[in-house]
């Protein structure tokens, strides 16, 4: 396989074990390569500044969210903030709302549990590298649920943000909506994902039929896709 071809994966834990798990496993996942690893977020920055310099960085970087020194969500945003094109999967043994969507506002496109097994975690980081969101499903509940809360009825979007909700309940991929917007395929999935967030919603089907509840498209609209 050629080298671009690879998924190339960066690895941050503090347990070593751990870092020692997920490496073995993924040498062994056709079309990955792990490219470096880190026991902390700031150590993570470290590492990551260095395959900058030598046009090296990951595609994903799979990240735990609870380390001493700078924790995952934290260094999430850092890394989101540098390196916009490199992908993050939050990997935690926690199910709380809060940490959840700490992590998605933060820039991970991904929610993974650390009992999960290895097919899931193989499944995320190939999602991560296309740029769509993949969370645990435990993960999507507790979204969901939160959604049905009080609160959430005082969400309100932008302009763009409603334009790019529509064309999701249309039936239009990140790369249409990148066309209709005259933006790029990456902008395009930046919103996808701040909508989903912001919403409290686990998938495009959600948002589309959000989207449909708040009366900006009609039902028909979403069945045609």
């Amino acid at each position: 396989m050629d080298d671009s071809e690879l998924t190339s994966v960066f690895l941050v834990d503090d347990h070593a074990v751990v870092l020692r798990g997920l490496a073995a496993y993924l040498a062994t996942e056709p079309g990955m390569s792990v490219v470096g690893e880190a026991s902390n977020g700031r150590r993570a920055l470290e590492e990551l500044a260095v395959l900058a310099n030598t046009d090296r960085l990951p595609d994903v970087v799979l990240m735990d969210l609870l380390m001493p020194e700078m924790d995952g969500i934290a260094a999430t945003a850092e890394i989101k903030a540098r390196w916009p094109e490199v992908e993050v999967v939050a990997v935690t043994s926690f199910l709380e709302e809060d940490r959840i969507r700490g992590a998605l506002v933060a820039g991970a496109v991904g929610y993974l549990l650390k009992d999960a097994d290895a097919a899931e975690v193989a499944a995320a980081i190939r999602s991560a590298r296309a740029g769509e969101v993949h969370l645990d499903p435990a993960a999507a509940r507790a979204l969901t649920d939160a959604l049905r809360a009080p609160k959430k009825q005082t969400v309100s979007l932008t302009a763009r943000e409603r334009q790019v909700i529509v064309a999701i309940a249309e039936g239009g991929t990140n790369r249409a909506i990148a066309k209709h917007l005259g933006v790029s395929e990456r902008t395009a999935r930046t919103h996808v994902s701040n909508i989903l967030v912001k919403l409290g919603l686990a998938s495009r089907t959600q948002a589309a039929m959000w989207a449909v509840r708040e009366g900006l498209v009609q039902a028909s609209s979403t069945d045609q896709r």
